[in-house]
């Protein structure tokens, strides 16, 4: 890991992002792809999909991972182990919005499975919020 003034290491993402992955054509990075050009105009998901939900990509997402968008494709790639929406959004420097709408758009096709917190009714869920409650304690 690289040094940074100041003692601490920088991480390095587990992938490079969708914004810099080479052009099919050549061997230098894409320009910049608009969020709105990566999620046809959508800025919402079509189902509530809350930040801590956990993601993990199934059995079909890697049969067809020749196949998958790009930014599909890196979802795909990361939810080999569970990781929430936040993190996906994180790790692969994409805005939070456009992750939750490829999820939602990925669990349609049933290549992805989500575990939300969220109970039926849409209230939060007490034993979610006092795990939180006793992490916040401990720092």
């Amino acid at each position: 890991m690289p040094a940074v003034p100041g003692g601490g290491d920088v991480p390095r993402p587990i992938q490079q992002p969708y914004d810099q992955r080479p052009a099919p054509g050549g061997s230098a990075p894409s320009s910049l792809v608009r969020p709105y050009a990566v999620t046809k105009g959508r800025t919402k998901p079509k189902s509530q999909l809350p930040l801590e939900a956990l993601i993990s990509a199934t059995a079909a997402a890697r049969n067809e991972s020749g196949t998958l968008t790009p930014e599909w494709q890196a979802i795909s790639d990361l939810c080999r182990e569970w990781r929430s929406v936040a993190e996906i959004s994180a790790l692969l420097r994409m805005p939070l919005g456009v992750a939750r709408v490829l999820v939602a758009d990925m669990s349609e096709q049933g290549l992805v499975q989500i575990r939300s917190s969220l109970n039926n009714d849409a209230r939060p869920n007490t034993n979610l919020l006092e795990r939180v409650l006793s992490g916040l304690r401990k720092l």
